[in-house]
């Protein structure tokens, strides 16, 4: 067994039950704690596949700036003063119908794409990483998935200030 195998395994062992503390733990601030331990050993991941560009920006952006707003977002809410529901029954029925939507778009894009394979990676040969290439690959072949995802995050912005808000404050 070669080194990389061992990291590669030892990685996706934190991996997985960092990921798995994650979701059931029952404070909000250890969640994320563990979230960012996730996205580390993420990070270690793109190394190993020497995508070193990718593994800077996961933790610059995604266990740096991203988590840190989380940990200030949950920690500026009153979790524990008042009850959340989740509002109107038309704010229920706008966040299924979106919800449908996007289960639709990902269904129809994965249902039109070919059988991927492992084109791209052979295409490259060890250097899928670096910034040219994943540049050429996230903005060619890649670009309708890029852009739907930035859909996606929009809306899961606006869909959380939506819930956050009380009713009041939305007629208003």
């Amino acid at each position: 067994m070669e080194i990389t195998e061992i990291l590669f395994y030892v990685l996706s062992g934190l991996t997985v039950l960092s990921a798995l503390l994650m979701v059931f733990s029952k404070s909000a601030v250890h969640s994320i704690l563990y979230l960012i331990i996730t996205f580390f050993c993420i990070s270690g991941h793109y190394i190993l596949l020497n995508a070193q560009f990718l593994a800077i920006v996961n933790i610059i952006v995604y266990a740096g700036a991203i988590m840190v707003l989380f940990l200030f977002v949950v920690m500026l809410m009153n979790l524990n003063h008042e009850k959340k529901t989740f509002g109107k029954a038309t704010k229920l029925l706008a966040a299924s119908l979106t919800c449908i939507l996007f289960v639709a778009l990902t269904v129809g894009i994965l249902i039109g794409q070919p059988a991927a394979g492992n084109q791209g990676v052979q295409l490259f040969e060890g250097e899928i990483g670096l910034i040219n290439n994943l540049g050429q690959l996230l903005y060619s072949e890649y670009v309708l998935p890029f852009e739907l995802s930035s859909i996606l995050f929009i809306s899961a912005m606006i869909g959380a200030v939506i819930l956050s808000k009380k009713d009041d404050e939305l007629v208003n």
